[in-house]
């Protein structure tokens, strides 16, 4: 296990009706003109953007709203949160949504702080030491950007999908209601169910020995979402179901079950590369890709952990051989995102088989990607051409 610094300053606030402390932690955070950040519809048309709206008014704390964010958040929603808090002197930014309203939220968080453009930041052109508060309002499990310093962002103009990590993006406060997802979709909920075990993965693949513990954290992560996803489908309001899911979606990418080790996060990468040229579902192309990326990396020198995540997950005999056993734990991640109703295939997403050329190059435009094998270009399209 590797030397770490534990660091998990975000407050939670989870249950229901957990909403009433959301002005009082404004206000104790320093706030006094908020930007409020939303994606669809939905949050209006359930009453969460009156739930939260109405304790900033409560506590006579004047907000504006940025609206419409898009799955996949786009650099110009940033560009105009930063305008906006910019123009109105805002100094607390709260995020009603998922991951891609939290991760847009973060970089307008950022990109407040900087006087250029704020898609300098991610491609690593500019650097900032500090950002505005944020709190926010889950109404998705999935991305666990509640409680970590990650965004991620798509700049449509130059095809790329880029992330910037910093510890001062993490949340000073986070309201993760349950009863707010139950009016995810289904394709949403699926999607969330997946993106949860694939960070749960990408942490679990580590070459570093000694991480017994944060293994079987991660496990028990992967249980959750294989006995309430398919539960939170055939039953939306079903509380149990949504709770435990949501819960699994913060541990899953709080940095818990990555410290003493560092994580693989290939798959991811790859993911992106496709995600900026086809705007696919981040869900969906983490479902497609994960087996595939399994399978290549799969040899005498991984086949340890895979036998081990076999065995304890997927409860595959041990009478089996281990590269035979390693094989089935493998098929049986591709049978249950498939029953999530996940395609198994780049070409079922309308991924041209001639562009995957171009989404190999962008997904190593920064160099090398993985630690089980080191991908380079020709790595990662030959598990792109088994992908599509």
């Amino acid at each position: 296990m590797q030397n770490f610094k534990l660091s998990l300053p975000t407050e939670i606030f989870f249950g229901k009706g957990q909403i009433k402390v959301l002005g009082e932690q404004v206000k104790r955070h320093g706030g006094t003109r908020v930007l409020v950040c939303y994606g669809s519809g939905r949050v209006k048309q359930q009453g969460i953007y009156d739930a939260v709206t109405t304790k900033l008014t409560g506590k006579e704390i004047p907000f504006h709203e940025l609206g419409g964010i898009a799955p996949n958040p786009r650099i110009t929603s940033i560009r105009e949160g930063v305008r906006l808090v910019k123009e109105h002197g805002i100094d607390f930014i709260v995020a009603i949504g998922g991951g891609s309203v939290l991760d847009c939220a973060k970089g307008i968080a950022a990109g407040a702080r900087y006087d250029g453009d704020p898609w300098d930041l991610y491609t690593k052109k500019g650097e900032i030491r500090s950002a505005l508060p944020l709190g926010m309002v889950l109404t998705l499990a999935a991305t666990g950007s509640e409680m970590n310093g990650t965004s991620v962002v798509t700049n449509l103009e130059t095809k790329q999908k880029l992330a910037i990590r910093l510890p001062f993006l993490k949340p000073r406060f986070s309201v993760l209601d349950p009863t707010y997802t139950f009016t995810v979709p289904p394709d949403q909920t699926a999607c969330g169910t997946v993106d949860i075990m694939s960070h749960a993965y990408e942490q679990y693949f580590s070459t570093v020995p000694g991480t017994f513990l944060s293994d079987r954290l991660g496990e028990a992560v992967l249980k959750t979402c294989l006995h309430y996803g398919p539960v939170a489908l055939k039953e939306p309001e079903n509380y149990e179901a949504r709770a435990n899911l949501l819960w699994a979606a913060t541990i899953g990418l709080n940095e818990l079950l990555t410290y003493g080790k560092t994580g693989d996060w290939a798959t991811h990468m790859i993911g992106h590369g496709v995600a900026a040229h086809y705007d696919v579902t981040h869900g969906v192309g983490l479902a497609i890709l994960f087996p595939h990326w399994m399978n290549f990396v799969l040899d005498e020198r991984s086949l340890d952990k895979f036998h081990a995540l076999a065995r304890n997950l997927w409860g595959v005999p041990i009478s089996m051989e281990p590269m035979e056993a390693a094989r089935e734990g493998i098929a049986r991640t591709r049978q249950f995102f498939t029953e999530l109703g996940m395609p198994a295939r780049l070409r079922e997403v309308d991924v041209a088989e001639e562009m995957l050329p171009t989404i190999a190059k962008t997904a190593v435009e920064f160099g090398a990607v993985g630690v089980y094998r080191k991908l380079g270009e020709a790595e990662v399209l030959e598990i792109l051409r088994k992908a599509w």
